[in-house]
């Protein structure tokens, strides 16, 4: 195998002259991938988190809305991509708002479900001193419960994120699948070089993007890197989201 124009005239799987000429090309499908990933993911946390509250409920316990949402998400994450897609044909027509809705459709199982953990795992006692203290409760889910659940909270977004990145190139079957496109174009031609390329680049986009939210999940939640015991109660509590949201 070779780096020059002999590669590609020998099919080779690793050709550095076909990322050369098509540079442009993988360009654009890696920007579709990127922004297709990102909107889906951003709509799919603003539709997951009042979701997440109706199965919350009040006082940290579990509403009779939460068997009818988790089951819904659930089920939902069950139809397969190509049916899914095929499914929201008609109504949107071959435009990237059919990628779009299903993968927002997809993450909501993992959002919803770690949001919910999350909250749920705040200490009882952190939310009593906290309405002992005079708090609403809109004061004490944003100040007190929400920087709580952070790590579960993030912890969904990173799953959903590079969960989202690897199915986005299920949308090639509507035109719009990013790198997928691509994968699937190679695969028609037996094209090697594209097949690879365009799959090693999504994979490496995934990793990137779990490493970038790690790294915002570390810096939004700095005491959970503290070696002293990570959940404190009562009034403790409150202390620790205020001090972590004025660093």
């Amino acid at each position: 195998m070779s780096g020059g124009q002999g590669c590609l005239t020998a099919n080779d799987w690793i050709c550095g002259e076909y990322v050369r000429s098509r540079s442009q090309e993988l360009t654009d499908a890696t920007v579709q991938n990127v922004w297709i990933t990102l909107v889906s993911v951003v709509i799919g946390l603003l539709i997951a988190f009042p979701l997440a509250l109706l199965a919350r409920g009040h006082g940290g316990r579990r509403s009779r809305f939460a068997g009818p949402v988790l089951g819904l998400t659930t089920v939902l994450y069950t139809v397969p991509s190509l049916a899914m897609f095929s499914l929201l044909l008609p109504v949107f027509g071959l435009s990237a708002a059919v990628v779009v809705t299903g993968l927002v459709l997809y993450s909501l199982t993992v959002l919803v479900r770690n949001i919910l953990a999350g909250l749920e795992a705040v200490p009882a006692e952190a939310r009593e001193a906290a309405l002992g203290m005079g708090y609403g409760r809109g004061r004490l889910l944003w100040e007190v419960e929400l920087p709580l659940a952070l790590p579960a909270l993030l912890a969904g977004v990173r799953i959903a994120t590079v969960s989202t990145v690897a199915l986005t190139t299920v949308g090639a079957i509507v035109g719009y699948g990013g790198l997928g496109t691509l994968i699937v174009d190679g695969l028609d031609s037996l094209f090697k070089a594209q097949v690879l390329t365009a799959s090693v680049i999504c994979v490496l986009l995934a990793v990137v993007a779990d490493l970038l939210l790690l790294g915002l999940q570390r810096l939004l939640t700095p005491w959970t890197r503290v070696r002293t015991p990570r959940i404190r109660t009562g009034r403790a509590a409150i202390s620790t989201t205020r001090i972590a949201k004025a660093g």
